[in-house]
């Protein structure tokens, strides 16, 4: 799995590529310093995942991140700051990151929340979720309600319940297992799922939950 690291700092770079170099599954095969470089780097290495630190010079790791997802052949984008309460990490997730980390995050954690990211699984734990997700919605003007609403409307009942089970953090085995289906049927529900609400990814989709109300 191929992995680009993106931070201003290059003790914080050195750190995380020790870690994630201790995984024989994780092979860090660029670093850049700031977002227009991460830009370049991605485009030319075409990782599965980006670790993408959000204060930096030049071009800021929301505007490098929502460039990258927005690309003809989007990168998962894992956002990295030191406070979980960060105003532009919530916008980075509102954009399309896949997930969110503080920069120090465990090292085993870290290295499950790449494979996760790489998967298409959520990086963030249903707490951590719950908390972010309910800080983006925050403030929801009637327009966005009534997008939500309608995107959400188009569900089939059982990709409803699914939706709901994404918004509260689950991961594709624990929805199948509360809900008595399999994963290949979660994965393919949440894909739906992702189509209909128009969204890049799970968090986004859990995003436009909330926005509807539903949770």
């Amino acid at each position: 799995m191929r992995v680009v690291l993106v931070d201003d700092d290059p003790l914080v770079r050195a750190g995380l590529g020790l870690i994630l170099g201790g995984s024989p599954a994780l092979q860090v095969v660029g670093e850049a310093a700031d977002g227009l470089a991460a830009i370049d780097l991605v485009g030319r290495l075409r990782p599965d995942v980006v670790l993408m630190d959000i204060r930096m010079p030049r071009l800021d790791g929301l505007e490098a991140t929502r460039r990258l997802v927005t690309a003809a052949s989007p990168a998962r984008v894992i956002v990295l700051t030191t406070f979980d309460a960060d105003d532009m990490v919530l916008e980075a997730l509102r954009v399309g990151a896949a997930g969110f980390l503080l920069k120090d995050t465990p090292p085993d954690r870290l290295v499950g929340a790449v494979h996760a990211a790489a998967a298409g699984e959520p990086t963030l734990s249903p707490s951590v979720t719950a908390q972010l997700i309910a800080a983006v919605s925050q403030g929801s003007d009637d327009g966005r309600r009534r997008s939500a609403g309608d995107r959400v409307a188009a569900l089939t009942e059982r990709e409803h319940e699914v939706a709901l089970a994404v918004a509260r953090g689950l991961s594709n085995a624990e929805i199948a297992e509360e809900l008595f289906m399999s994963v290949p049927t979660v994965k393919t529900h949440v894909s739906r799922i992702l189509t209909k609400l128009d969204a890049a990814n799970r968090v986004q989709a859990a995003i436009v939950v909330h926005d509807a109300g539903l949770v």
